[in-house]
């Protein structure tokens, strides 16, 4: 299935979470026609528009749509999930009303597994994967704020990148957004795997603890690094080699930001935390393949307590 660059013109945004209202915003004031399938901000979003800030402005756009139901937007060229992947039970309702023949689905959600729960939805030929290697947080409804630009990095689920991930890539260049094509869909989610599992794991565990903090102790900085290990040794395993550079960078760029991870965010707010495809899948592969990951195991435990305590 290929898209060509001059029919992306529709795009439904299927979550209004910080992820969403960044990217979908953007894409909307570059000029495509952007719908919003919402739950919680859809008076917010009806009301003001989406508003977002980065590099130190402002902007707000009005989108095409705003529904609470996806027939209410109906086919659309390219479809963005951008919900939590602990509601990927209603995909069956939520994506079947956005498709006609040509639809590419880019799925933004984090971790592993969660792009075959996609695929098994609207067909492996249709889905790419977005990592977001970004900092932007909800800070009043409706509206986000960048506080590290990042990168995306796109890939096909099936395949090495086409046209059409060129295609849809183009929609993201439009809008200013950095963009990297990935050769391995499943190579870039391990990448962005070495910062969210000690990240966001370790923000949770400790309470609700900002990157800045986690670094600033060298025993909770040893942690991190041990769990980076771990996560590289993972992915070794399953084919994917990651550079010292990389892990290195990673680190270096996270001690310089007062970042809220977005699970800590979760947690804070007693909303369900996306404890199986970063952590519980790494885990079970790290088993299947006999690569010892006694601090994934740990903080795996520590997450779940916390969950079940909640």
């Amino acid at each position: 299935m290929e898209t060509d660059t001059r029919i992306i013109k529709t795009v439904a945004i299927v979550g209004s979470g910080a992820l969403g209202l960044y990217y979908g915003g953007r894409i909307a004031r570059a000029g495509f026609e952007v719908s919003f399938l919402a739950r919680g901000e859809i008076d917010a979003l009806r009301a003001q528009g989406v508003a977002f800030s980065h590099g130190g402005e402002r902007h707000v756009v009005r989108p095409a749509g705003v529904a609470a139901a996806p027939g209410e937007i109906g086919p659309v060229d390219l479809v963005l999930i951008t919900l939590k992947s602990t509601a990927n039970d209603a995909l069956p309702q939520l994506l079947p009303p956005l498709l006609v023949e040509h639809t590419a689905v880019v799925n933004l959600q984090n971790g592993l597994g969660v792009d075959e729960q996609v695929a098994a939805v609207v067909g492996a030929a249709r889905v790419l994967g977005a990592i977001c290697f970004v900092g932007v947080n909800r800070i009043a409804p409706a509206e986000v704020d960048c506080s590290e630009e990042g990168y995306v990095t796109l890939g096909e689920y099936v395949g090495a990148p086409t046209a059409r991930t060129e295609a849809v890539g183009r929609a993201f260049t439009q809008a200013g957004v950095r963009l990297r094509q990935a050769p391995s869909l499943l190579a870039a989610r391990w990448h962005k795997l070495i910062w969210n599992v000690p990240f966001n794991g370790l923000a949770v565990v400790e309470g609700g603890m900002t990157t800045d903090v986690i670094l600033a102790d060298p025993a909770r900085e040893a942690r991190v690094r041990a769990l980076m290990g771990e996560v590289c040794a993972i992915a070794r395993a399953e084919g994917v080699e990651i550079a010292d550079t990389f892990i290195d960078d990673q680190r270096e760029r996270t001690r310089a930001m007062r970042y809220k991870p977005s699970t800590m965010l979760d947690y804070l707010a007693g909303k369900p935390l996306e404890i199986e495809p970063i952590w519980g899948e790494p885990l079970r592969r790290a088993r299947r393949h006999g690569v010892p990951a006694p601090e994934l195991t740990r903080l795996h435990a520590e997450l779940l307590a916390r969950a079940q305590a909640r």
